[in-house]
Formats: structure tokens, sequence, C-alpha cells
């Protein structure tokens, strides 16, 4: 986390961690403080609970503005919600979730024109104008309307969801053409193979052709073209809580659903994987009891979005459903006491078609987002559960796979921050050991048992040799292999 006193956005280069990197089950737990297993969006399919009915009469109903409502507080939501969101089968446009005020969310997934918007429930269309309908313009226009229609007499909650940076990155007409000359770094894993990884990483090419260089490259610079129209959003908000006077009575969070690789391990483009490329997002915080210009080291993850956006409000947190912790503490020790927690889950489940995609006829199904050059991104066995240690003595990262390869995954991020080398055969046996048994809490996990599972490892260490032996399956239920449509 950077705890920041700039005006507007400073380099983004501390992280947050988000325990699945991909949009609706990150998004849905941000919104609950919630791991995926337990609010049981799956992936960005209505299939896999993203805005269905189940989420609607479930998770949603005791999200964060429910508990915010209650507190007297004025809410706005603008811009992207959840993938599925404002669907016919997910209770079209007439659905607001409840909680908010104001309701300005944009209908299926991330557009910067031409799109649907449902404003408190009412359908309103958009073509092509700049001025009237460029997507994160419109988002910062209407909250700042909001700002000055507010009611002085009682606290306010603003939600703001760009599309930016997601694609199809397209950028302001003024940001068309910066960033010229800027290409993907070509550092750390950069297209280095996969060799002894999971199997959907073993089948990139590499090394990567001109064209999914060319592609990348291309993409890299949009998404940054695009952020230039975030950054206006952030100071036409700051400059406008300044002149109403309340920028030093405000908590600014500035964060993103999931990561993004542009080229690690001969992946052209997405998310979907177990890699800190993937999974680690920015997370900038300002506000009142902050000290500027600090980085906290604890690990945060988003499900602590909504219990510290609580814990700010005065709600009682011993109340609230949440996997998560308050970070409050942290952030501002002047105020709360506050804990890191050592270890944490990531969790993702594959999603696959059910036959051979047309444009890679070579391919099997089962497979999904395969592009450029028929590199596919994710399948339906790309499901996996890894925990995540972070504490004085450990820096390390144990993954199991759902699928018949019953494969691990082992990092010793101390010595190999990119992840190069899967260590599992290196590895003390009673370390994998303990490592599955503190996964298989963990999946399993609920409330405090999620914040306070137990911690010790024993005397297991890091060894040279070593084989790998039988451990426990962990607890992949059936239905983790549900696949797109």
């Amino acid at each position: 986390v950077v705890l920041f006193p700039e005006v507007f956005l400073p380099p983004l280069h501390s992280p947050m961690i988000t325990f699945t990197p991909l949009c609706c089950p990150s998004r849905s737990s941000i919104l609950t403080g919630l791991y995926p297993h337990n609010h049981e969006v799956r992936n960005n399919s209505l299939s896999g609970n993203c805005s269905s009915p189940l989420w609607q009469k479930g998770p949603e109903s005791e999200a964060l503005p429910v508990y915010l409502s209650k507190q007297k507080y004025q809410t706005f939501f603008a811009g992207k919600y959840l993938n599925q969101y404002g669907k016919k089968d997910a209770g079209d446009v007439s659905h607001i979730p409840p909680g908010w005020d104001q309701w300005h969310a944009l209908v299926g997934n991330s557009q910067y024109y031409n799109y649907t918007l449902s404003v408190n429930g009412k359908e309103e269309k958009h073509t092509d104008s700049y001025e009237k309908d460029y997507l994160t313009d419109l988002i910062a226009n209407r909250s700042l309307k909001f700002l000055d229609d507010r009611s002085p007499q009682h606290p306010f909650f603003l939600m703001l969801s760009p599309p930016a940076p997601h694609s199809p990155w397209t950028a302001a007409p003024q940001y068309q053409n910066d960033f010229g000359d800027v290409k993907a770094p070509r550092d750390g894993s950069f297209d280095k193979p996969g060799k002894d990884k999971h199997w959907l990483l073993r089948q990139p090419i590499n090394p990567m052709p001109n064209s999914s260089l060319t592609f990348l490259d291309n993409a890299y610079r949009k998404r940054w073209q695009t952020l230039l129209s975030v950054d206006d959003m952030v100071e036409m908000l700051v400059k406008k809580l300044e002149s109403i006077k309340e920028l030093d009575n405000t908590y600014i969070f500035y964060t993103s659903d999931n990561g993004y690789h542009t080229g690690q391990f001969s992946l052209p483009i997405d998310k979907r994987q177990l890699y800190e490329f993937d999974i680690r997002i920015p997370l900038l915080v300002r506000g009142p009891g902050i000290k500027p210009n600090q980085t906290l080291q604890a690990p945060v993850l988003n499900i602590d979005l909504t219990p510290t956006i609580l814990d700010i409000s005065g709600v009682n947190l011993s109340s609230v459903n949440v996997d998560g912790q308050s970070f409050l503490g942290q952030m501002a020790p002047s105020l709360r006491n506050g804990s890191a927690r050592p270890f944490f889950l990531v969790e993702y489940t594959g999603e696959g078609h059910p036959t051979t995609d047309p444009a890679c006829p070579k391919l099997g199904p089962g497979l999904s987002q395969c592009f450029p050059d028929c590199v596919c991104e994710d399948a339906y066995n790309n499901t996996y559960a890894c925990v995540r240690t972070l504490d004085s003595e450990n820096n390390l990262q144990y993954c199991e796979f759902a699928d018949s390869e019953s494969f691990v995954e082992v990092y010793n991020l101390s010595s190999d921050p990119h992840q190069l080398e899967n260590i599992v055969k290196k590895v003390d046996p009673a370390l994998l050991q303990a490592m599955n048994q503190r996964l298989i809490k963990l999946q399993s996990c609920v409330g405090d048992s999620c914040r306070n599972p137990p911690t010790s490892f024993g005397n297991q260490c890091l060894k040279n040799g070593g084989s790998h032996h039988h451990m426990t399956p962990s607890l992949f239920s059936s239905s983790s292999f549900i696949s797109s449509q």
C-alpha cells in the first residue's frame, strides 16, 4: 500500500494482492469482503454466478453499500459493476443493487463508447461522441454533480469504476498519440519458457514471434493511454473535494480488480494466472490520520477493502460477515491497532469453451482466450488454489491444480521473485505437507478462520534435494469445472 500526499496520481509501484486474478470474482470480493469460495462467484459468466440471481439474493444483499446506507451515508456508483450486470437473465437494467442512492452502471463488460447504462434503473443508451459519451469522463462529471447535489448533513461514499485500462483500450482523442515509443518491459520473466509449470504455461511459443510482440506492445501503450483520462478524473475529484472543503475529511482508495501480463512466460496478454504479475495490483490511499509518503510492507488483500471502509464509517466489524480484515490500524496507528496476516489464499476457477476455436483448429475443446497466434491463456482445468506465505522468515507460494496431472508449483520468492523455478522437488516433504494442510484449511475457511488460521510451519525448511510425495487432495468441488458458454 502506498500512502500518498500528492494531489494526483504518483507512480504506481506498491501492490495490494487480489486472491483471484479475474474481473467478476475479484469485484464481488471487493464489494463483500469475502473469498470466492464464500460468495461463490467463480468466473465472468452468468453460469459462474457473475451478477446471477443467486448472487443478488445472497452476497449482494449484504454488500458494502448496504452497511454504509444504514450508517446514513449518501452512496453513488458509476461505471463497470459486474460483467453480466444489466443483461436479461441478470435482472436487466431495472435491477439496482441495495444500498445505492445514485446508480449509473454499465451494462455488461468494459466499453468506452456505444454502451448502455442503467441510470437509477432506467436504460440510457450512448453513442460515439467524445464530449457526451466517453465513459471515463462521463463517470467523472457525474461524480462531481453528485458532490454538488449531496446533503452536507450526511457523509458520502462514491465508487467510481472506469473501463480503463481494460480492452478495447480506446483512449480519449487527445491521448491517442502518447507513449508512442513505449514497449512492454523486457525484464523478469518476459518471454521466458514455463517448462516446469502447469501444462497451460508449457504451451506458448518460445521465443514469442514478432506478431505476438507487436500485439502486446501495442496493447501496453494503449492501456497507458486510457489511464491518462483516469488521471484527469482523479484530478477533477480531488480539486472538487478541495473546493467544497471536504478533502481533509475524505479517504481516497485507488486500486484495480486484477493484475495483467504482457509477455511474461511467453503469454502475450491477459490475466488469470497464479503468478505475481497477475495477482498483484496497485493500492494507493490518502486520508485523515494517514502519514504521507509511506509504504506498508505487510500484505493487503482486496477482501480487506470492505472491512476497512466499514471500520472508517464506524460499523462494528464483529457484526459483519467478512473474510477480510481492516487495515486502518496499519495505515493510521493513531486511530486503530492493527496487525498483518502472515499468509492468505489465492483461488481461481478456469474457463474453457466446449468446442474448438475455429481460429485455432489444431487445438481441442476446453480452452479459451487463444490469441494472438493461438496461444491460450485459459482452460477449464486452469483451476488452482494457492497459499501465499509472507512473514519475517518465509516468502513462499504453494499451488495445487485441480486436474489429472495433480500438478503442484512452489516458489521461494525471496531468492526467485519472478517465479522462474518451480522448486517442488527441492522442498522438504514435511514442508510440502504442512503447506498442503494449510491450503485445505484456507479453502474451507469462513470469517475469523480466514483471518486467524494456524500459522506455524514447525521446523521444516527449504532444501536442495528431495522428491515429491503424496499429499491430501485439496478441496476442489465439482462446480470448479463449469465451462464458459
